[in-house]
């Protein structure tokens, strides 16, 4: 495993843990500067909407410098936005570190993506996007808890140290251990611009590039792979299926106390427990693409749906609720390497922005999922409803990638193979 995968896994991680950490800090913070819990959450979905803007603006700024170097830069970013939120005085200034911190949220995922499966063979890509997921994950798994209790022992304040320490870490890591990515080689860079006529094999890897045939990425080449239709029935995958989880997760504190009767003080554990769901989905996931890309992401959405209409029938039962919860974790993360290889396969020679562009779509999803439920509880169907919405979505999800492969095979369009853009490491 080149050791860079493990730098922007570090980075994953602390960008994980400021978007989710915060969500268990909101009554030490709605206390401290006297703003209700509405005013309180939108630290929350202010955070979001930064992540989409900055996937798509920063990424599109940034598109012909060196991705290691917008790596770097932004960490830089990162850190500058929690160490603003560690010392901010007022709750204006807070939310605007917020802000500040989520701007590099999408453009590094959506960069890094594109790093790391340049890093590794082309049968591993997959795999290595999934390494720098599972910074994430595991931000799920204990970086919350930790952060949480950290937060509620010593101050909220604590916790944005903690992560501002995590941030600069994950800065010595990028520069230390990620390959320089602007130019290829001139065998590379030809190759770059070839396109298969041909399908490929349901087990091959989908190949990617990162560069103009000059081996200069270009903005106008990257925005140009969104006419290719494929790109965006990825991005409306993504939406949909991530959506239909986020969603159903959003209000899962409701569906666990007020319908499962678990005290409130299991509520972390149980997310602890979902948590690890993410960790190992988001591992198998990421196998399961780099082998079957389309059967298994129509496999994982479509069991998906399922365990939420499951979920939905027997969430009186304690028992079944914990199985559900692991699945959920599991089977909603498991589309996510699967999805951005999709996407940044489809996206031919330029994959950075269309890369960029479905990270912002999953936090479309987050933010059209969390509405739907709350739409469903407010018009009195219970905390339930949002397991249904999703369930919904999902299927939705399932059909949308159906007609988008039936699509590609009618046309016979499919991405183009390109060799590494950097040198692997050792």
């Amino acid at each position: 495993m080149p050791l860079g995968l493990l730098a922007l896994a570090v980075g994953g991680f602390g960008i994980g843990l400021t978007e989710f950490v915060i969500m268990g800090l909101l009554p030490e913070v709605a206390a401290e500067f006297g703003v209700t819990e509405a005013v309180a959450g939108y630290l929350i979905s202010g955070y979001a909407l930064a992540v989409a803007v900055g996937a798509i603006g920063l990424t599109a700024a940034v598109i012909r410098l060196d991705r290691k170097t917008v790596l770097g830069s932004l960490m830089i970013l990162f850190i500058a936005g929690n160490l603003v939120s560690a010392l901010a005085p007022t709750y204006e200034l807070l939310l605007a570190g917020r802000i500040l911190a989520a701007l590099c949220h999408g453009a590094f995922f959506g960069i890094g993506a594109v790093v790391a499966a340049d890093m590794v063979a082309p049968s591993k890509r997959a795999g290595a996007i999934a390494m720098m997921f599972a910074g994430l994950t595991t931000a799920n798994v204990l970086g919350v808890p930790f952060g949480t209790f950290l937060g509620q022992q010593y101050g909220w304040r604590s916790t944005f140290w903690a992560i501002t320490a995590i941030g600069v870490v994950a800065l010595v890591g990028i520069l230390l251990l990620v390959p320089s990515t602007r130019r290829a080689s001139g065998a590379h860079g030809a190759a770059a611009a070839r396109i298969s006529s041909t399908p490929p094999a349901e087990g091959d890897p989908v190949l990617l590039a990162g560069a103009t045939p000059s081996g200069t990425p270009s903005l106008r080449t990257e925005l140009a792979a969104f006419r290719n239709p494929q790109v965006w029935w990825s991005i409306l995958v993504t939406v949909l299926g991530f959506g239909g989880m986020f969603g159903a997760f959003t209000y899962i504190a409701f569906t666990v106390t007020e319908v499962g009767g678990f005290a409130t003080t299991s509520v972390p554990w149980l997310l602890v427990l979902f948590g690890v769901g993410l960790f190992v989905g988001n591992f198998l996931g990421g196998k399961a693409a780099d082998r079957y890309l389309t059967t298994s992401l129509l496999v994982i959405l479509a069991v998906l749906t399922v365990i939420l209409a499951v979920f939905a029938l027997t969430a009186t039962s304690q028992v079944m609720t914990l199985v559900s919860l692991f699945l959920m974790g599991a089977f909603g993360f498991a589309t996510v390497p699967g999805l951005q290889m999709r996407i940044m396969g489809h996206a031919q020679a330029a994959p950075t922005m269309a890369s960029g562009a479905n990270i912002a779509a999953f936090n479309v999803g987050n933010a059209l999922g969390a509405w739907i439920g709350g739409l469903a509880i407010a018009a009195g169907l219970g905390f339930t409803s949002p397991l249904w919405a999703g369930a919904v979505l999902t299927l939705l999800a399932v059909v949308a990638l159906g007609v988008a492969t039936l699509q590609e095979r009618r046309t016979a369009v499919t991405p183009a193979p390109a060799p590494l853009t950097t040198v692997p490491a050792a």
